[in-house]
């Protein structure tokens, strides 16, 4: 681990685009200075995402995995809610292992996975007030708990303006995930 002096708690969250992204430009400053990355992906499933194939190319300098089944509820999800409650909380304890062994954990879409009810309130809080004192922690995703925004040294708002799906554009690959 990179010696520094505090890790601090960081909330992306809001309606906007830009969360992950935010999340992954940190990862990629806090890698590029020596410092030992981890991000988990709390919803997202292996095959989902721009950032998943550009690990698997082994292009960039951090560790990502994606825990999840997929998102909840949308377009072809024919998983049970149960599958994704025990995916997230087995997510949660490679969290636990993980805040050991890095210096930046970044949790992403753990918010969407708390406000969908797949895990507790009570597991989030108990990460952020055990991590380790050097670790800073990264959660993302919308609908950011208030007792989670609380407890967060630095909370951004990704706040939605106009989006191109209110004129019927879907989510295009390489630019939404």
């Amino acid at each position: 681990m990179t010696t520094r002096k505090k890790g601090i708690t960081i909330v992306y969250t809001g309606n906007g685009k830009g969360k992950t992204t935010a999340a992954m430009g940190l990862a990629l400053r806090a890698s590029a200075y020596g410092f030992k990355v981890t991000m988990l992906q709390f919803i997202k499933s292996p095959n989902e995402s721009g950032e998943m194939k550009l690990y698997q190319k082994k292009k960039i300098g951090f560790v990502i995995k994606s825990l999840g089944l997929g998102f909840v509820g949308m377009l072809n999800d024919n998983l049970t809610r149960r599958s994704h409650r025990q995916a997230a909380r087995n997510a949660l304890k490679e969290v636990k292992r993980q805040m050991k062994r890095c210096d930046v954990l970044i949790l992403d879409e753990i918010n969407n996975a708390l406000h969908g009810k797949l895990i507790t309130l009570s597991s989030v809080v108990e990460i952020i007030k055990n991590k380790p004192k050097l670790l800073t922690l990264v959660l993302t995703g919308r609908h950011a708990h208030s007792k989670i925004i609380k407890l967060a040294d630095l909370v951004t708002e990704m706040k939605e303006i106009k989006h191109p799906y209110q004129k019927g554009v879907l989510a295009q690959k390489g630019i939404d995930y």
